[in-house]
């Protein structure tokens, strides 16, 4: 059943629950903006709201977190991704492969890392993500927030 999210914005339907018994691995999603990833690499030209001892206060914590869902028995895996300007977008336009350099000036946020996670049920995933809502921010960053999304296991679980 759907709801209202933080923003009052309709929240999407949840995976039914007869379908989510075929589910057991979620990817939770994080975000960020490629101004913090500039601040946070000292790039010219930015200023960063993060301090040294916000890197290490990120760092426990997720320290810790990847700790926790290791000893449950449920990660499977969690990565941070580099700096956004390493992005290469590839796209077919016109027949032809496309490669753009990143980041995008359209773009408002960047994928900044990922976990696989593999968990009862999905209401368990969002618990999961929800547990990065403890995460230390420094002020003027960006809300943090996650996406969390079944990853199919067969051509059965993409609801086609």
């Amino acid at each position: 059943m759907g709801g209202l999210d933080v923003s009052g914005a309709a929240a999407p339907t949840p995976v039914p629950r007869e379908h989510e018994e075929s589910i057991v691995k979620y990817m939770i999603l994080t975000f960020g903006t490629q101004q913090e990833f500039d601040g946070m690499a000292g790039k010219p030209g930015t200023t960063s709201v993060w301090t040294a001892e916000d890197f290490a206060a990120l760092g426990k914590f997720m320290t810790a977190f990847n700790e926790e869902l290791e000893k449950s028995g449920e990660l499977v895996e969690t990565r941070g991704l580099v700096n956004p300007v390493h992005t290469r977008r590839v796209a077919l336009r016109n027949g032809v492969t496309a490669v753009t350099d990143g980041p995008y000036a359209e773009t408002q946020e960047v994928l900044a890392g990922y976990w696989i996670v593999d968990c009862a049920s999905f209401d368990r995933a969002v618990e999961i993500a929800g547990r990065m809502s403890n995460c230390p921010l420094p002020a003027g960053t960006s809300e943090a927030y996650a996406d969390v999304r079944p990853v199919a296991e067969s051509q059965a679980d993409l609801d086609f």
